[in-house]
């Protein structure tokens, strides 16, 4: 039997030309989620956070910073990590000025942990200005860690804090790397006298030099605010009087000084290189000459040369004709300007000196009238590169830190004198160990 196909095309059933779903119903969206939840019993879990979460809030209201006066910030640093101090003034609210960058500018303390001061590092600390300017931050109750390696330093000048759970001393060299967690740095270590750097020149410099970039690194990684003690010699033999900070100096780069002045026009040199090419922030104050307890008393410098000489009866020393003239500022307006310019906005340089100008023979009058009015005075030779005057413009402190100096020499010289006549008489009558405040300059 023949199969037979037949087309049926006239037979076929119609096609849809598009395949449409069903339609959306209403408030599915709505609805699954609610099935979901009811079903898996998220709705329990939701409700017992959320009264888990008042409980909370009620029991244990949000901590609120305590009320300060406007001039103290707190940041909220834990406990356990304690050499991140967390108290400062408004000059520090700045997160990436403390050592840990804290993210919480509003200032607000979480429970349990407490305010504290700063951690400073200050390098040459045992020093004569260094160890008056620790005094002062262990008075204002930071953490204080001093680095000298005592070339000109004294331990002496600091043993009255031993025992302070807020001080350390660590006997190191900056010219090798230090690792320290801190908010602030002073940059003090250097032999300042024309005896002490001269004594070793090549030393001398490479404290000014490799120990800055040290002490720079390290600002860098820890987020430290950075201060660099330079110096009034960087004007070397000035042509502009009195000098400014604009003032590009007039110094001899291959003379006997020049291990201390160059070394110090370096030192300024790579701090403000770190500070525009790696963001630390830094601050520069060049210091003019300073006087007080606690120097040297064999330093070589004008002052603690006339004081000294006139206690032990000899002639007072005057270098040249004596008609170069110098400005003296007592040691405690110096740590006032030193703090003010760490803590202000500025970053220099700032000169940090008394604009009162004395010649050598008005300072040795001075001397003589306070200590021996029947001293000698003998002329020397002058030294080689000694700068004719010296006097600081400090308009620019006066204006942008507000400070200014306020022991005249008159007033601050007797306080020099009572100290040099019990370390220098001390020793002499008792036999003891009383020279022990003896310190670098």
């Amino acid at each position: 039997m023949g199969s037979e196909l037949i087309y049926r095309g006239h037979e076929s059933q119609p096609v849809s030309d598009s395949y449409s779903p069903k339609p959306i119903k209403p408030w599915v969206s709505v609805i699954h989620p609610i099935r979901y939840m009811l079903r898996e019993q998220r709705l329990v879990f939701v409700l017992v956070g959320i009264a888990i979460a008042t409980l909370v809030f009620t029991v244990f209201p949000t901590s609120r910073a305590p009320h300060v006066p406007h001039h103290h910030f707190v940041d909220p640093i834990p406990d356990s990590i304690s050499y991140f101090p967390v108290e400062t003034q408004s000059k520090f609210s700045h997160s990436h000025r403390l050592g840990f960058r804290s993210s919480n500018p509003a200032g607000k303390i979480p429970l349990g942990l407490k305010r504290k001061g700063l951690r400073i590092v200050v390098t040459g600390g045992a020093g004569f200005v260094g160890s008056h300017l620790v005094d002062r931050l262990i008075e204002r109750r930071d953490s204080v860690i001093v680095v000298d390696n005592f070339f000109t330093g004294r331990k002496e000048n600091v043993m009255h804090h031993f025992g302070n759970p807020n001080f350390e001393l660590i006997r190191h060299d900056v010219v090798e790397p230090l690792l320290l967690e801190v908010d602030q740095i002073y940059h003090l270590a250097c032999p300042a006298s024309p005896v002490h750097y001269k004594f070793n020149p090549v030393k001398t410099i490479k404290t000014n030099v490799v120990g800055t970039l040290n002490m720079l690194g390290l600002a860098k990684r820890v987020g430290a605010r950075f201060l660099l003690t330079s110096t009034s010699e960087v004007y070397g033999d000035p042509l502009q009087h009195p000098q400014k900070e604009t003032y590009w100096g007039n110094v001899n780069p291959i003379g006997v000084r020049s291990c201390y002045d160059e070394g110090k026009r370096t030192a300024e040199t790579l701090t403000m290189d770190y500070h525009r090419g790696a963001g630390v922030e830094v601050r520069i104050a060049r210091i003019f000459n300073t006087y007080g307890p606690r120097m040297c008393i064999d330093d070589g410098r004008v002052v603690s040369n006339f004081v000294a000489q006139a206690l032990r009866k000899e002639p007072l020393t005057v270098y040249g004709d004596g008609k170069q003239t110098r400005s003296f500022q007592y040691v405690s307006d110096l740590v006032e300007g030193l703090m003010r310019l760490m803590e202000g906005e500025h970053v220099g340089p700032f000169n940090i000196g008394n604009p009162g100008e004395f010649t050598m023979l008005e300072l040795a009058e001075v001397v003589q009238e306070t200590i021996d009015p029947n001293a000698k005075i003998e002329f020397r030779p002058n030294t080689e590169d000694d700068p004719h005057k010296r006097k600081p413009d400090i308009s620019r402190a006066k204006e942008l830190l507000g400070w200014e100096p306020k022991v005249s020499l008159q007033k601050g010289l007797p306080l020099m004198v009572s100290n040099f006549r019990e370390r220098i008489f001390g020793n002499h009558k008792e036999g003891s160990n009383t020279n022990n405040n003896e310190s670098s300059s």
